[in-house]
């Protein structure tokens, strides 16, 4: 007996069939929605630190990408509490709940750049020239190849 695949079907198929698919981009389209409301009545500057995590029985859960932002978002609660009850999506809107969780994708740390003169590079080129280890060897004209031409 042969496993048969049932055939493929397009995903706005799926959107439209699958219960538990729909009600997942259903809910995800609703926060998006209260999404952007939110951001309408924040800074500019402190929109991307900020992001709608739930909204139930009259409380807005917000999302926070460091304290910094949790602290001015804090002072300025009642204002956004105000502003956002004006929108009949907030109608019944009482709390304001901010929970601070920092991004799971961590930007690159801002180390060491590598920036070698053109003197330099000829330097540890012509010492990897002397170097019989080929491990070794291959590292340093790496290293060497990193070097930037004078301007």
């Amino acid at each position: 007996m042969a496993f048969r695949p049932l055939p493929a079907k397009a995903p706005a198929v799926l959107l439209r069939e699958a219960k538990p698919l729909k009600a997942i981009f259903g809910h995800a389209r609703r926060l998006g929605h209260l999404q952007r409301l939110l951001d309408s009545q924040l800074q500019p500057a402190a929109r991307e630190h900020c992001h709608v995590a739930s909204w139930r029985e009259g409380c807005l859960l917000l999302i926070v990408t460091d304290g910094h932002w949790a602290t001015r978002l804090r002072y300025q609660q009642k204002r956004l509490l105000r502003q956002l009850q004006a929108f009949e999506e907030f109608a019944n809107l009482t709390r304001i709940l901010f929970k601070v969780q920092p991004p799971t994708v961590q930007a690159r740390a801002k180390g060491h750049t590598l920036d070698l003169s053109s003197e330099a590079g000829a330097t540890i080129q012509a010492t990897a020239d002397g170097i019989s280890d080929p491990q070794l060897r291959a590292a340093l004209e790496r290293l060497a190849a990193h070097a930037r031409p004078k301007p």
